[in-house]
């Protein structure tokens, strides 16, 4: 059971968020002849069917690292995704005019995937006072549950690198200091 915090999307670290299910008896309310929903169970795919008569499907690197930093991101206690090189080029880039972002959401995430596996490498800021061991296996429970469910691969490791921890005073660093002289 996945506990929220009211008005955010966070999973508590004691406990990770099972997967979310549809009841396939329910319609989209549009009569006959309407679309059906995909199910999600909690039950994963079946890895070895991504290649039917009809066709195959594969799924590339970074939708992998996106649903990866995604599920990541919603761990209470995950204060950003991304080592200290990635987190200052995005900060530069982002004062330059015209430049546009690239996709933060998967930054600090690098996949190897292949045909029915997955291994996934996460660097993420953790908020000060939290246990970063209990935080990592939360992390790793969400990002597994999250990969697994929509994209039908094993993920045979998920490895989580803190680089750095988030103080509270660290937020009042960005705001200029009040001139010693006038």
């Amino acid at each position: 059971m996945a506990a929220k915090n009211p008005g955010t999307a966070r999973t508590d670290i004691h406990e990770a968020p099972a997967p979310a299910a549809l009841d396939n008896s329910q319609s989209n309310g549009a009569g006959a002849g309407s679309r059906t929903d995909i199910a999600r169970t909690d039950r994963t795919p079946d890895r070895t069917d991504r290649a039917t008569d009809n066709g195959r499907t594969d799924i590339a690197d970074h939708v992998v690292a996106k649903i990866a930093g995604m599920a990541a991101r919603e761990v209470r206690g995950v204060h950003q995704m991304g080592g200290g090189a990635a987190r200052a080029f995005d900060a530069v880039r982002e004062r330059i005019p015209g430049s546009t972002s690239t996709n933060t959401a998967a930054r600090g995430v690098s996949v190897e995937v292949g045909q029915t596996q997955t291994a996934i490498d996460i660097n993420l800021v953790v908020e000060y006072g939290i246990s970063i061991p209990d935080l990592a296996g939360v992390v790793r429970r969400n990002v597994t549950t999250g990969v697994e469910r929509m994209t039908g691969l094993e993920v045979t490791e998920v490895n989580v690198t803190v680089d750095d921890i988030h103080l509270p005073d660290d937020d009042s660093q960005d705001t200029p200091a009040e001139p010693r002289v006038r």
